[in-house]
């Protein structure tokens, strides 16, 4: 398939797609690498303790990940 160097620029591109949602809610996600076709994120601000972040990591941005890249993407919150 690709390889993870491949992969960061559609990557970048899925979050930024997402990343206004999450900064109006006074949050963020930083991309910190990819890995054997993971995608390591941290959530920061709002977003780091929020209870629903869970949900904004798998139904928000994994899921728009897996629809504009490849379905077997995954996305790891590194705390």
């Amino acid at each position: 398939p690709f390889s993870d160097e491949e992969l960061l620029k559609p990557v970048e591109k899925s979050i930024d797609k997402v990343r206004p949602m999450l900064i109006k809610d006074g949050g963020n996600v930083t991309l910190i690498k990819i890995e054997n076709g993971k995608v390591f994120v941290r959530l920061i601000g709002a977003c780091k303790g929020c209870p629903s972040s869970a949900q904004t990591l798998k139904f928000g941005i994994e899921r728009t990940l897996k629809n504009d890249i490849h379905p077997d993407i995954e996305i790891i919150n590194v705390p």
